[in-house]
């Protein structure tokens, strides 16, 4: 796996497709690796003529962690949140945001649409709003502003997320509890396979596997706070797409999402809970590759929010 370094950190990338071709940048979530990005998904964006770039998120797969920086108290963490305390954090959204923009100079991408799916989704609002010059377009996927106030995870899936494996010197076991947790938070109506969940989660332990770098992302998030005001600076085309049955980030947070950017477009899709189903590959290229190319029809339902 080919690296560079970018904002001062290695970064592990890959790219597919001609790169005289409309560069596309995949910024993924939470403790998932480039790896995690459905092959579907990837080769098909590379087949309606992307040159698809992705990369490990710093403290993630391949790129530099920061384990000196130890492993952060989420407990305390998420009290603090809630009593608008301020909080510490190695590194917050915008460095993550920065990173990106490093991996685009280092290929020499001078501007290139992003899509970026829930964290991934977060940083992605950052570069279109912090970075206009660079940014074609945005897709932010099953994502939030983070505003305060906003409904959290259903109870069940917060307490698989901070759940520890039940042996965590045993790789087995902890295949296991990451395939729990994705068919907690996986779309009810488009099921994964087991075989394909256990096969994702095993090739992604094995290539690395880094909880206390999830922890640090976490708290990534909660130490940058709500992005209201910045998504309200965001000029470039911006679609919002949300499953309806989304269990961790509920579909109210990317309504919240779309309503603050100017001319954001949202498409709902019921039965999509927190991933990227087999089943939905194609629609969801669909949806990407027509706003991207300014081709999409127009919504027969008030799903068009436009800032007054």
């Amino acid at each position: 796996m080919p690296t560079l370094n970018a904002n001062g950190i290695r970064i592990a990338f890959d790219t597919a497709g001609d790169p005289k071709s409309v560069p596309l940048l995949l910024v993924h979530g939470l403790g998932m690796q480039l790896t995690a990005w459905p092959e579907e998904f990837v080769e098909g964006l590379v087949e309606l003529g992307f040159y698809v770039i992705r990369f490990d998120n710093r403290d993630c797969g391949l790129s530099t962690k920061f384990e000196q920086a130890g492993t952060p108290n989420l407990g305390l963490a998420w009290i603090k949140s809630k009593l608008g305390w301020p909080l510490r954090a190695p590194y917050r959204l915008d460095d993550m945001a920065e990173d990106a923009i490093g991996v685009l100079s280092a290929l020499g991408v001078a501007r290139a649409h992003v899509v970026g799916v829930s964290m991934g989704g977060m940083i992605a609002q950052i570069l279109a709003a912090r970075y206009p010059q660079r940014i074609l377009s945005l897709t932010s996927i099953m994502s939030s502003s983070c505003r305060r106030g906003l409904p959290g995870p259903e109870k069940k899936v917060r307490k698989l997320m901070t759940r520890r494996a039940l042996d965590p010197a045993n790789v087995e076991s902890i295949i296991d509890q990451g395939v729990e947790v994705l068919r907690a938070i996986g779309s009810p109506a488009y099921p994964t396979p087991e075989r394909l969940l256990r096969k994702r989660v095993a090739r992604s332990v094995r290539r690395s596997y880094c909880p206390s770098g999830v922890a640090r992302q976490m708290m990534a998030i909660a130490a940058s706070g709500d992005r209201c005001a910045l998504l309200r600076t965001i000029a470039a085309p911006a679609l919002v797409i949300h499953g309806a049955a989304d269990p961790l980030v509920p579909l109210a947070c990317g309504e919240d999402t779309a309503s603050r950017i100017p001319g954001a477009r949202l498409e709902v899709i019921e039965g999509m809970g927190h991933d990227l189903p087999p089943q939905l590959a194609e629609r969801l290229l669909a949806l990407i590759d027509a706003h991207a190319r300014g081709k999409m029809l127009p919504d027969s339902t008030p799903r068009l929010f436009v800032k007054q």
